[in-house]
């Protein structure tokens, strides 16, 4: 079983390595090569051989020398973020939609070829006006370039899937939090950072009012959504092969709320509020919460609330300690 992933060293590309890594196998055969690749060479672990590759999807030969040693599986991560899509037009759309537009004509040219294709596609697939709770049958309107552009590679990833060149799937991510590391140009950052940096004790601002509501899910969660999505029968999808995934509702407030429960008023004191009408409007428009019928039925789970999301990147990511609390929480 050789896995190709794309997005290598971005934070989930590498969680997503480290659990193939760990598991050995996928669909019950052995994984016996790993194609790592990024704009930034990712890390090629011991245990499974391959190769860790610098590539970059806006280059039109970019795609034909990632499949052309055919891949069993394909995990289609690597993406230009949504702050930073709507910054730079050209980029999001050279990255987000002709990078899988190539990646898809590279499989169709090899005849006799249909790789498991797993998209990560995101919420921003919808846009307002929206229902409070988004149901699975929502027309899928975005108001970003980068929802866009992801909604069209989940319309190419249906179409090639009904015609039998890829056997594919699109997850749509809940906003994933908490994010290890430094803060990305993602336009949702700052519902990680202002739970991440206070875990540790810095400042974190929020740019939001407290009441704003969201979609989440941890990263632990994510490398479960696409584990299942490589090993499951993707018929029971139908021609419809988006789907929209499980995850917490909470607003800004309740997340601190959380973080108070898990590493006291110190923790929450470090968080400034300091509005940003631009990331306000961004997020204004994004879906509030979903009832994801579909995904459930099929397998797919997510953390029940705030608090075990905190509890995993705690567990994850600090080695089960809270600094801030070791540093007098009261």
């Amino acid at each position: 079983m050789h896995i190709l992933i794309t997005g290598a060293a971005g934070m989930i590309g590498r969680k997503l390595t480290e659990a193939l890594v760990a598991r050995g196998t996928v669909r019950g055969q052995a994984i016996t090569a790993l194609t790592l690749v990024d704009v930034v060479p990712p890390v090629l672990p011991d245990g499974i051989p391959g190769a860790a590759l610098s590539a970059d999807l806006a280059d039109p030969a970019a795609a034909p020398a990632l499949i052309e040693s055919r891949p069993d599986v394909i995990f289609h991560l690597a993406a230009i973020v949504s702050g930073e899509a709507e910054a730079d037009l050209p980029k999001g759309y050279a990255v987000n939609l002709h990078g899988t537009i190539g990646l898809c004509e590279a499989i169709a040219a090899q005849e006799g070829y249909c790789p498991r294709f797993v998209f990560t596609s995101s919420i921003a697939v919808f846009g307002a006006p929206l229902p409070d709770v988004i149901p699975d049958d929502q027309p899928t309107r975005p108001l970003t370039s980068y929802g866009t552009q992801k909604a069209m590679g989940e319309l190419l990833i249906s179409d090639l899937s009904r015609r039998g060149v890829l056997d594919g799937i699109a997850l749509r991510l809940p906003t994933i939090c908490i994010r290890p590391g430094k803060p990305n140009a993602a336009a949702s950052g700052f519902y990680s950072s202002i739970l991440r940096e206070p875990l540790t004790g810095q400042e974190a601002v929020l740019p939001v009012p407290e009441t704003t509501r969201h979609w989440f899910a941890s990263p632990r969660a994510a490398v479960g959504f696409l584990l299942h999505a490589a090993e499951m029968d993707l018929s029971q999808l139908g021609p419809d092969r988006a789907l929209s995934l499980p995850g917490v509702d909470a607003t800004v407030g309740e997340e601190i709320a959380a973080l108070e429960r898990a590493a006291g008023p110190a923790a929450t004191r470090l968080i400034r509020r300091e509005g940003d009408e631009t990331v306000a409007g961004i997020v204004a428009g994004w879906p509030q919460a979903f009832d994801p019928v579909r995904a459930r039925a099929l397998g797919f789970e997510a953390e029940p609330d705030m608090d075990a999301i905190i509890r995993a990147h705690i567990e994850d990511e600090l080695g089960g300690r809270i600094p801030v609390a070791e540093d007098g929480a009261d």
